[in-house]
């Protein structure tokens, strides 16, 4: 019995994780999750750059206000990296990110901080969030796609920031710590029903959540996803000095 000739050659990879973008593209239904996928983020850099901005007018001091303009600007630059990246896959930006501007908007107009630590904690919980949403989708994209979503989620230094202002508030009040706790455990249940909202829309996005397109990544995969974020959660309150 004769041996073929390519019997000893590795299978070609299945996995769109193991795939670069030229290859991954090539299913429609997945080209269609990553422009999802980037108009979402692309927008959440827009809305966070203009929050940024916004929340540094509630400054206390003068330093507080350029360390927040310093964050903006970071979040701007990640929103450009995404446009560009959509427009040279032929996607014009605006299109993308439509379909994501109305939930978006209503998130942030339904947690509006009403003063300066209210905005802190907010941008650190619910972009903390988001932003391990998107990790766990990462796992799942093409190489060059995930190396693109990773760099625009990397901490623009307001984790950080963030923890240390609060911290120090409560030290000099306690009864800070009550309100603020209270604040983030409903940023929580807003950011996650958000999240599960623009999923639940999109179908190609969906689809990649839950399996298909997304090598595997089934219901229940989901549901330990979303214990991931709830997790993380946990210890971020811990860090702010908060209950969870």
């Amino acid at each position: 019995m004769e041996t073929p000739d390519n019997a000893n050659e590795a299978p070609a990879t299945t996995r769109i994780a193991d795939q670069d973008w030229a290859t991954a593209s090539a299913q429609p239904q997945y080209l269609a999750a990553v422009v999802d996928l980037l108009g979402a983020l692309a927008y959440g850099e827009l809305a966070a750059f203009e929050r940024l901005a916004e929340d540094a007018k509630l400054a206390p001091t003068l330093a507080d206000k350029a360390e927040l303009a310093k964050m903006a600007s970071a979040e701007f630059h990640h929103f450009e990296r995404l446009t560009e990246r959509l427009t040279a896959i032929e996607v014009e930006p605006t299109a993308a990110m439509e379909p994501f501007a109305r939930a978006l908007d209503d998130f942030h107009r339904q947690t509006a901080p009403s003063d300066w630590l209210e905005g802190l904690v907010k941008a650190y919980v619910g972009d903390s969030i988001a932003s391990d949403f998107y990790r766990e989708v990462a796992v799942r994209l093409d190489s060059d796609t995930r190396s693109l979503v990773l760099a625009v989620l990397d901490d623009t230094g307001h984790g950080n920031f963030a923890v240390e202002k609060v911290r120090a508030a409560i030290e000099a009040d306690p009864r800070v710590g009550g309100r603020l706790a209270l604040w983030a455990r409903r940023l929580m249940g807003e950011a996650l029903s958000q999240a599960q909202r623009v999923v639940a829309d999109r179908d190609a996005l969906s689809t990649m959540l839950v399996g298909g397109v997304a090598d595997g990544f089934d219901l229940a995969e989901v549901g330990r996803m979303f214990s991931r974020i709830t997790e993380a959660h946990t210890k971020r309150m811990a860090a702010l000095g908060l209950a969870a």
